[in-house]
């Protein structure tokens, strides 16, 4: 015998209708300042778009003749790179340590000590940067890769000396203690998700810890750590007090990481209290060119989570 299904009473069908209509309400009111933020970039920051601006570098101060950032473009990729080369394979050997290697009774205590760090004002970490880790790095680090790479070609130009406090190197080691806590927090999230049966599986196959890790653990997580991964990118390409601290603020890159430079935002909030006419509008180009930067990132990765989910449920 066939199950009858009641029909949903009229009243039930208007609340239905009704809290469709206010959710969405409400998700069209948050797009509203997107839009608006979108609408005011173009309209003041178009005045200054031409070809020479991505391709030149300005005079002594952006405000300056010809007024071009490719130095700024080249720094906020370099700064971005670095910051992620470092912070992406420490934050997830953390994930791992924690998931599979830390004793349950420090687990908790050190996750939380690693979250706080995201808790941190960007401000700290600039003061933090200027006053304790550029004199270390500037007496110790540096001059280590300076020695050690001298006269080796590229390699030799990349960690050209003099030692520095304010740099782009610099800059990036903040840069990535500041990001190490969104993808740590991330992956160790997804790693904690996978399914006990399929390590003890592994265990019985013979497979050493590491083994499980990374046949097992990394392979069933990929989509979850790629997402954190991207999050941090995200946020690492829009951080502006903390690297304007210490990264110099030079619109003049020698091709040395160990020089000062510049980035997008740091450039937006060192040189827009005294911009006015072209140079404002100049400014506000910049502030479209990361909103456009980041939203091409985070377009990226969410492409590939549906790329991989897909692989995955095939």
């Amino acid at each position: 015998m066939s199950a009858v299904i009641a029909p949903v009473p009229a009243r039930r069908r208007r609340t239905d209708q009704i809290m469709r209509a206010t959710l969405l309400a409400g998700t069209l009111v948050a797009l509203v300042p997107l839009v608006l933020v979108v609408y005011y970039l173009l309209q003041k920051g178009l005045g200054a778009l031409s070809w020479d601006f991505f391709t030149t570098d300005p005079t002594g101060s952006f405000l300056g003749p010809p007024g071009g950032v490719k130095s700024a473009i080249i720094g906020t990729i370099l700064i971005v790179g670095l910051a992620m080369l470092i912070a992406v394979p420490v934050g997830i050997g953390i994930a791992v340590f924690l998931t599979e290697f830390c004793p349950p009774i420090l687990r908790r205590p050190v996750g939380i000590a690693i979250e706080l760090l995201a808790g941190i004002p960007s401000i700290i970490y600039g003061m933090w940067g200027f006053f304790v880790l550029a004199p270390f790095m500037t007496d110790h680090v540096q001059p280590f890769f300076i020695n050690l790479f001298d006269g080796v070609p590229v390699l030799g130009t990349i960690f050209a000396g003099p030692p520095s406090y304010l740099s782009l190197f610099n800059a990036s080691v903040v840069l990535a203690i500041m990001i190490l806590p969104f993808i740590t927090a991330i992956s160790r999230d997804v790693f904690a998700t996978v399914p006990p049966m399929l390590k003890e599986s592994a265990y019985g196959l013979g497979c050493t810890t590491w083994e499980v890790v990374r046949n097992v653990v990394v392979p069933f997580t990929r989509a979850g750590v790629l997402g954190g991964v991207m999050l941090a990118l995200g946020r690492a390409l829009g951080e502006t007090m903390a690297v304007t601290f210490i990264i110099g603020n030079s619109f003049q890159i020698n091709g040395s990481i160990f020089s000062p430079g510049t980035t997008i935002s740091a450039a937006i909030a060192s040189e827009f209290a005294e911009a006015s006419d072209v140079h404002m509008s100049a400014l506000i180009l910049l502030g479209l060119l990361l909103f456009v930067l980041t939203f091409i990132v985070l377009s990226s990765a969410r492409l590939m989570l549906a790329r991989l989910e897909a692989a995955a449920g095939r």
